[in-house]
């Protein structure tokens, strides 16, 4: 009888064509091998126990369908959700291995469970090849899912930096307009905060739009403009001292003038009453290093949400090989910075 073996044959076959071919019915793959599995053991369950006769051609069309069958196991595994395959994906193989009963007719119980079982090692392999794809599609999602995670934490980490910047910068020097001394260069100054502000949002549209590395922003000789701006803009003065001999890579250099920044920015927030900011770079033996100490401290910076602040300026010092260490001092709070030039055999960081 054709019917019997031909039509579990042509269920599994559309299952798996469907399945490779029609990535949009790959949700309903579960449904197909277990319709296909249950057809195909109804069949066996029919010619075995004598309700139907297999005709002509009947092996070849059961060699067809358990491959078909195979070929729905993998694709489960691979595509299906972990509960379903975990019920459609045995019944598909065991419904591959025992079609072998309907041509073989085994002189002992035990002689077939070996033939089903041997057969059914293409099941096997099918579901190990099912996994192996399954984990390399997993592997690439959260590659992509870190790629694009890593990029959130640096755009929040940049716009953070220098943006809060910027705008603290802007607040002061309105505040201090108001208060006292000329509005029309206060509103010059807030100007030009406004004026950088709006620089690195475009630098990091671009980035965005052409999708091209961020540049680095800032550099050494932008660390004593910084200083002249904070002390223009409240009562706090900065005491710089620079080493004129100081010279970095541009992404050091970068670095550095980002921690600065994120200092007086901190400062801004969390100690508007200070009255003196002592700022030293200075490099020695292949190390630059940024110190930072003010007074008038009312509570003292801590992490933020987001990885954003000094938890993530440490993280991006730590990747440089550097140490960036932040504490309490008498009456104040220090900020010290230690950034590699180079490879040197003098450097260990200690934090």
């Amino acid at each position: 009888m054709w019917g019997v073996a031909l039509v579990p044959m042509v269920i599994a076959v559309a299952g798996a064509v469907t399945g490779v071919f029609l990535p949009r019915f790959r949700s309903r793959l579960s449904s197909s091998a277990s319709l296909a599995a249950i057809v195909s053991v109804a069949a066996t369950l029919a010619q075995s126990a004598g309700v139907a006769r297999p005709g002509p051609g009947s092996g070849v069309l059961g060699m067809v369908e358990s491959a078909a069958l195979m070929v729905l196991v993998a694709l489960v595994i691979r595509y299906a959700p972990v509960r379903r395959a975990m019920v459609s994906a045995p019944i598909a193989g065991l419904a591959a291995s025992v079609w072998l009963l309907r041509v073989f007719a085994p002189v002992s119980p035990l002689e077939g469970v070996g033939a089903c079982a041997f057969w059914g090692l293409g099941a096997l392999l099918a579901a190990a090849v099912g996994g192996y794809l399954r984990f390399l599609d997993a592997r690439q999602e959260r590659a992509v899912a870190d790629a694009r995670l890593a990029l959130r934490l640096r755009l929040a980490g940049d716009l953070h930096d220098y943006l809060a910047h910027d705008i603290s910068e802007m607040v002061a020097h309105a505040q201090a307009g108001r208060v006292a001394g000329d509005p029309r260069q206060a509103l010059e100054r807030v100007e030009g905060a406004g004026r950088r502000a709006l620089s690195m949002l475009d630098r990091t549209l671009d980035m965005l739009h052409h999708d091209r590395p961020l540049a680095p922003g800032g550099d050494l000789g932008g660390i004593r403009e910084a200083a002249e701006r904070f002390s223009a803009a409240g009562p706090a003065r900065v005491d710089l001292r620079m080493d004129p001999a100081a010279a970095a890579s541009p992404d050091i250099a970068a670095l550095a003038y980002r921690i600065v920044i994120e200092g007086m920015t901190n400062i801004r927030r969390h100690a508007p009453q200070a009255r003196r900011v002592d700022l030293s770079v200075s490099a020695s033996s292949g190390i630059l290093e940024v110190t930072m100490t003010n007074d008038g401290v009312v509570r003292a910076p801590g992490p933020r949400r987001g990885g954003t602040g000094l938890p993530a300026l440490a993280a991006l010092v730590q990747a440089r090989g550097g140490e960036l260490i932040a504490e309490t001092v008498p009456e104040g709070w220090s900020l010290t910075a230690r950034l590699p030039l180079a490879q040197s055999p003098e450097w260990s960081p200690a934090s």
